[in-house]
């Protein structure tokens, strides 16, 4: 059994559930706030960094972190509420031994979740989180009352992640006159993403920015890009800009209303790195990055490589390659030379970065990429979800996944990707012609629904 297998609460991000329902209870909060105190005071008394995002139910699991890391005997600083990716650079400027980021990113408010970054702003190897979930098994103690951990909050914490971002912008550049519409989502970049265009001397137009604790990602953000669209026509703006709760990941919509995904912008940002001769080795995308992507990218030379769905799989690719650029059609993209994790803010000033140097709109930087038509299908199993190679090993399913391939003549994909949170197969075809490929991945789910569903 794998590390990643043996663990209980943790998965590929965090701790994440409904309100109310373990692990996501006060109680437990406060127990897992004690056991990472028990791990990372191993190494001495430290500090550890807390961030939310604007749900409601944030400053009730605020409350029970910062209560059970001081009874391990660990000094806390609060955030307030803060992106992720801020979290992740002030604990790096900081010096903390971790910083805590209570948020469930684009989910409704009614789910929240707990995730850790390490010393150097990254996520956490298994083997401590493995070390966590051992504590959280034993009984829980509070150290005697010399050492009981001190809580203090940072009150410049916004407005030193906001020069921060400013710094990632080429200081050479300033967005006079450019009209930038920003939907943050009533999340955790509400007080962020208008003051960092502004100061740049952009003009902007706000939508998203009056959290109420309930509202995070509600009909709005990188989710919901529906109002953005029409805000940007309506005030005939150059660009959106759609961020997602807790400022991890970004959709933008060009001057006619169009939307730009990850992989649209992954690709602006890869092009305009390549032209200035400062793109560090390739390109990393996930099984679900479009088909086009890596064609636009091969004709640029650039060499591109694809992980498993999740950020955390992207990550692992870039170090492993040496590489610095990779991300999500979701729009989690990571700038590694820039920052340690995905930043929506900062992603977005690459590709406005990019409109100027090139000169050209958003509209016109995105047709470098045709975008494949996708179809998705999902199908039900009778039991526990086999494995894709487990899969393609079944006669009829295998005969049946060379047959879709040979129909689309290498100008197209097939993917079958088990899920790791239902039993359900998720069948994807993808190709140029749309009536194709719907009718491709519905003839394979079949086959596949009467063989495993």
């Amino acid at each position: 059994m794998s590390q990643s297998e043996s663990k209980h609460y943790f998965g590929t991000d965090g701790i994440r559930g409904r309100v109310g329902t373990l692990p996501i209870t006060p109680e437990f909060v406060l127990k897992l706030g004690w056991a990472a105190g028990r791990v990372f005071s191993s190494s001495g008394q430290g500090l550890l960094l807390i961030g939310k995002d604007t749900r409601v139910s944030g400053y009730m699991f605020e409350s029970a972190l910062e209560s059970g890391l001081a009874a391990a005997g660990v000094d806390v600083a609060l955030l307030g509420p803060m992106p992720t990716p801020a979290i992740a650079y002030l604990t790096r400027t900081f010096k903390a031994q971790a910083g805590i980021v209570i948020s469930a990113s684009h989910n409704p408010y009614y789910d929240n979740g707990i995730k850790f970054f390490s010393e150097n702003g990254e996520k956490l190897d298994d083997a401590i989180e493995l070390a966590i979930e051992h504590e959280l098994k034993q009984t829980m103690t509070v150290v005697d009352s010399m050492q009981i951990g001190k809580v203090t909050r940072i009150e410049d914490a916004a407005g030193r992640y906001i020069e921060f971002c400013k710094s990632c912008f080429p200081g050479s550049y300033n967005l006079k006159g450019l009209k930038v519409v920003l939907d943050c989502a009533n999340g955790a970049t509400y007080h962020i993403a208008p003051n960092v265009y502004r100061e740049l001397g952009a003009e902007v137009f706000e939508i998203g920015t009056e959290p109420d604790g309930f509202n995070i990602n509600e009909n709005n953000g990188s989710t919901s890009t529906d109002l953005l669209v029409e805000t940007v026509i309506d005030n005939q703006a150059d660009l959106g800009i759609a961020l997602d709760g807790d400022g991890d990941r970004v959709i933008m919509v060009d001057d006619r209303g169009e939307v730009v995904d990850g992989d649209e912008l992954l690709l602006i940002i890869a092009s305009s790195r390549k032209q200035e001769d400062r793109l560090s080795g390739g390109v990393v995308g996930t099984m679900m990055s479009n088909f086009g992507l890596e064609q636009a990218l091969e004709r640029e030379s650039i060499p591109f490589i694809r992980a498993a769905v999740g950020d955390r799989y992207v990550l692992t690719e870039l170090i492993r390659n040496h590489w610095q650029l990779g991300g999500e059609s979701s729009g989690h993209i990571l700038c590694l030379d820039l920052t340690s994790t995905g930043d929506g803010i900062i992603s977005s000033l690459q590709v406005v970065a990019g409109m100027i140097k090139s000169g050209k709109s958003l509209h016109d930087l995105k047709h470098g990429m045709e975008k494949y038509p996708q179809h998705m299908v999902n199908v039900r199993c009778k039991g526990d979800v086999p494995k894709t190679a487990s899969l393609e090993e079944i006669p009829r399913i295998g005969e049946a996944v060379a047959s879709t391939k040979q129909a689309l003549d290498g100008r197209g994909r097939v993917l079958l990707r088990p899920s790791g949170t239902e039993p359900v197969v998720r069948v994807m075809v993808e190709g140029e012609n749309l009536s194709q490929v719907r009718e491709l991945a519905n003839e394979l789910a079949s086959v596949i629904a009467e063989s495993v569903g």
